[in-house]
């Protein structure tokens, strides 16, 4: 007897659960040869408020866990994502990738994802430093996360571009809500899988899928996010983010790469790019 396929409904990824979207709207996501894969959820503007409320309220213990908690952390992110392996390897092959681009894209992620866990209690030092002062005290200048960031993944490479963008802001102790590229979902939302049974704190990482043109103005506007990263080369995205980041001073942040594979794509300075420098004045006489 034939027997009908199950085909999975990819859920949002909000606060360490899986919800479907409020909206109750989803697209079709199809293979290379534009055979139907599954159906993916359309995020909308109340599922972004509702993950900003949830990562707001998980961004100051996470900011407060030490450092070496963090890299050990996405260390073991690295060993489930190494562990499952094969799966993330044909999700991209099925998504258009060739093998050997999607096992050293898969390889790639994993290795990032060590290399910041590596960085976690030492970026402080690099990037931290004593200043000097005519007057009778000490001045230091230290790195302090900025908070809530969102972010819009790249398009062309689903894992890694999202991968190499989440990992060095979690370290420094923010929290993310990512909206993962349009096209090459299914390992985002296979990659939130792989979060939900390590030890990333719920809400730490939020993932959307959806459509960055319906989105992208409201993560940008939005009040309590603190910066907003983008993956892309749309000039006209660029321009309306710098516009409406401006009203409560967000910080923005353009990665305008084609290939996330390169060496120049992790970098101590990724993870810089999302703190903020506190600079703290004690007297050297009471």
């Amino acid at each position: 007897m034939s027997r009908i396929d199950i085909h999975k409904t990819y859920k949002l990824y909000i606060g360490g659960k899986f919800p479907r979207t409020e909206s109750g709207r989803y697209y079709a996501v199809k293979d290379k040869k534009e055979n139907f894969v599954a159906n993916m959820c359309l995020a909308s503007r109340k599922d972004f408020r509702n993950a900003v409320v949830i990562a707001r309220k998980a961004q100051k213990s996470w900011a407060n866990a030490t450092a070496m908690n963090k890299g050990q952390i996405l260390y073991r992110i690295a060993e489930m994502l190494e562990g499952r392996r094969a799966q993330f390897v044909a999700e991209l092959i099925t998504q258009g990738s060739s093998e050997k681009s999607a096992q050293l894209e898969v390889d790639r992620a994993i290795d990032r994802l060590v290399y910041y866990a590596g960085w976690s209690d030492k970026y402080q030092q690099f990037f931290s430093a004593v200043n000097p002062v005519s007057s009778a005290h000490f001045n230091f200048s230290c790195l302090e996360p900025m908070g809530i960031v969102a972010m819009i993944a790249a398009e062309n490479q689903g894992l890694l571009g999202l991968v190499s963008v989440v990992a060095p802001a979690i370290v420094g102790g923010n929290t993310v809500i990512i909206l993962a590229s349009e096209t090459k979902p299914l390992s985002a939302i296979s990659f939130a899988e792989v979060l939900n049974s390590s030890d990333v704190p719920g809400g730490v990482v939020n993932i959307l899928t959806g459509n960055a043109d319906e989105l992208m103005s409201h993560m940008a506007s939005h009040m309590d996010v603190n910066a907003i990263v983008y993956c892309g080369q749309n000039q006209k995205a660029i321009t309306t983010i710098n516009e409406l980041a401006s009203n409560n001073l967000k910080r923005t942040i353009f990665h305008k790469k084609n290939d996330w594979l390169d060496t120049d794509c992790e970098s101590p300075y990724m993870i810089e790019k999302t703190q903020e420098v506190k600079t703290t004045w004690h007297p050297t006489k009471v």
